[in-house]
């Protein structure tokens, strides 16, 4: 109920032109798991779990921008159809709107964009849950749609993307933005795939064996692709070697199964630090695993987690957590 209230502006600040409502922002919230000593060239256990904001309603996509001022986050507020603005000088500012959904009816809880990422080109790219498609920011202004369809049937509703060096993109299409999910009539599609979308606009299934494929993510040398699944059946991570620009056999790196029994939330989004360790998102927090699948320790906010990013430096890993956004320092 608080989720609807909040979506429909009955719970209070100010977010540039939006007013919401908002119940008192902790200063900080959580705790730091380590399970291996590797966890602590990134985190001690002390380390605080900062809030940076609150008052959303479920936030998403952070991606961060580097600009002459410092820098800036920008992360999506699905239900809300809207991107936000953060950096350390003006706090929150609202920086898209719509930004999933342009219709005029109603378009489900989940409307908005998910999946935030830079192109080689440094524009903005999105997966927007309504409009079904990944789209670009173009420099004029204005949007430019990269794909919106497979072999002529519309896709489900992009959830999150990363771009390759060159410039190829790939991403999730779970049913999550449409109005009844999977069982929603206007879905014209029977599977959720992964996909790449070369630099000459072709479009390239990589696999439909993940049920509920949602965060995404490239080892940086780039012959791996990680994929989350947010399958409660079988929530896991999986990592898929790229071999000629097709993926290989998947490997399951962990499974949050066990830990579904003590926090809320699913696999989710992820990044990968310069090292090659992976921060996922899953149930409670963010899971910080190595490449070969050994589970180095949690960033715990005890709450569902969505994603996450890091600066450029990699100084501080930003959080997406439910309706905060929150940052750890990073030694």
């Amino acid at each position: 109920m608080r989720k609807l209230l909040c979506l429909f502006g009955l719970v209070a600040t100010s977010f540039g032109s939006i007013s919401t409502t908002q119940a008192q922002t902790p200063s900080s919230i959580g705790r730091i798991e380590i399970t291996s000593p590797e966890m602590e060239q990134f985190v001690d256990a002390g380390t605080k779990i900062e809030v940076l904001a609150g008052g959303f309603t479920w936030t998403e996509g952070p991606v961060w921008i580097e600009d002459d001022a410092g820098g800036h986050l920008l992360f999506s507020d699905i239900p809300r159809n809207s991107i936000f603005r953060w950096s350390a000088a003006k706090g929150i500012e609202l920086f898209m709107s719509p930004s999933g959904y342009t219709g005029v009816t109603y378009y489900g809880l989940e409307p908005g964009s998910n999946g935030l990422a830079l192109d080689p080109k440094g524009r903005l790219a999105m997966c927007e849950h309504g409009d079904r498609r990944v789209s670009v920011l173009t420099h004029g202004g204005g949007k430019r749609t990269l794909v919106d369809s497979y072999q002529g049937n519309r896709l489900n509703s992009p959830n999150d993307l990363v771009f390759d060096r060159a410039g190829n993109v790939y991403f999730t299409d779970p049913p999550y933005g449409l109005p009844e999910r999977a069982d929603d009539p206007r879905r014209e599609l029977d599977f959720c795939g992964v996909y790449q979308l070369d630099t000459a606009g072709q479009l390239h299934l990589l696999t439909k064996e993940m049920t509920r494929p949602n965060g995404i993510a490239l080892s940086p040398d780039e012959s791996v692709l990680y994929v989350a699944q947010s399958d409660p059946q079988n929530p896991i991570w999986k990592a898929f070697p790229i071999v000629d620009g097709k993926l290989g056999e998947g490997k399951v790196l962990h499974d949050a199964k066990s830990a579904m029994r003590d926090f809320p939330g699913l696999p989710d989004g992820m990044t990968v630090a310069k090292d090659g360790t992976l921060f996922a998102s899953g149930p409670g927090g963010i899971y910080v695993i190595s490449p070969d699948g050994k589970l180095l320790g949690r960033i715990l906010t005890e709450g569902r987690v969505s994603n996450c990013t890091f600066d450029r430096e990699q100084n501080y890993l930003y959080m997406t957590a439910d309706d905060f956004l929150c940052r750890v320092k990073v030694k």
